[in-house]
């Protein structure tokens, strides 16, 4: 295998690749109207329009329920360098008993974005750590 990405359907391309140039520092590695290629890091997702001929009939609509996450080193920074921005928070910062910092943001299209910290998880989850 040479790569592993997630190809996301959305209505707006621009708009969702927009959100992680400007908030999460993806760079675009290829862009049409209809599909757009990020990179950061090595770690890659591309953004395709939902209703291109390329996705097979019957599987022409929006991705619903997609969850990304992106692991940071400080959430509480990250969650209030993007308070400031246009994007909803829909989940505050918290912490879990099973190991994460984190608060969810809604990108274009409904794309719930989960900014993760690791911490210690509690006794109860630290034996289902491999």
């Amino acid at each position: 295998m040479k790569s592993f990405y997630p190809v996301v359907q959305v209505a707006d391309p621009g708009a969702v690749a927009g959100t992680f140039v400007d908030h999460f520092g993806f760079e675009e590695t290829f862009a049409t109207d209809w599909y757009v290629s990020l990179r950061r890091d090595g770690y890659e997702l591309a953004v395709l329009d939902a209703s291109h001929p390329t996705i097979p009939e019957g599987f022409r609509r929006e991705c619903c329920g997609l969850l990304l996450n992106i692991e940071v080193d400080d959430a509480r920074t990250e969650y209030d360098r993007l308070r400031g921005t246009q994007l909803p928070i829909r989940q505050e910062l918290r912490d879990e008993a099973f190991g994460q910092r984190h608060f969810i943001v809604e990108a274009p299209g409904g794309i719930l974005v989960d900014v993760v910290e690791e911490i210690p998880p509690s006794a109860e989850f630290a034996a289902a750590f491999a």
